[in-house]
């Protein structure tokens, strides 16, 4: 059930926050990770970031499929789960942007599917990779923030290497 009481929550607009900042964070990094050639520096740094915003954020999801998961098994409530969504994409886009801006034009920072594999393909894999970090997402809610940290961190790197 929707909680108008809890728009007045500063609990409620920090966590609204911290998934905007989040979000711009991550995909500035993992942005900014891409300008370099091969798959290893975003895949890196996105492990890196997403373990650091855990452990500094309160594990922000910073992802829609993990917001999504989490509004699906009732993890989250649906005020809560909008608002993360709408701050997610926010933040999405403002780093997108400042990325096309700060990086140079013919910085490659669109991922595309091999030349060897399919969309098809990539799609298994990109949902492999989802499962795998909202399995992860999951387990670490339960730890300590460095533990949490530790295999969020782990699970997006592990994923976009294996993806």
């Amino acid at each position: 059930a929707l909680c108008p009481q809890e728009l007045r929550s500063g609990c409620f607009w920090r966590g609204v926050l911290a998934e905007a900042a989040a979000t711009l964070i991550f995909v500035g990094v993992v942005l900014g990770a891409s300008a370099a050639p091969g798959p290893l520096a975003p895949a890196l740094a996105g492990g890196l970031v997403a373990g650091a915003l855990a452990c500094t954020l309160g594990a922000p999801q910073a992802n829609p499929a993990l917001t999504l998961a989490l509004l699906c098994t009732r993890k989250l409530g649906a005020l809560r789960g909008a608002a993360g969504l709408l701050a997610q994409c926010a933040g999405a886009v403002l780093a997108s942007a400042a990325a096309r801006l700060a990086l140079p034009d013919d910085a490659g920072l669109v991922t595309r599917v091999s030349v060897a594999g399919t969309a098809g393909q990539a799609l298994a894999w990109e949902t492999f990779a989802t499962f795998q970090l909202a399995l992860a997402a999951f387990a670490a809610a339960d730890r300590a923030a460095p533990q949490g940290g530790l295999a969020l961190g782990s699970a997006v790197a592990a994923g976009a290497l294996a993806a």
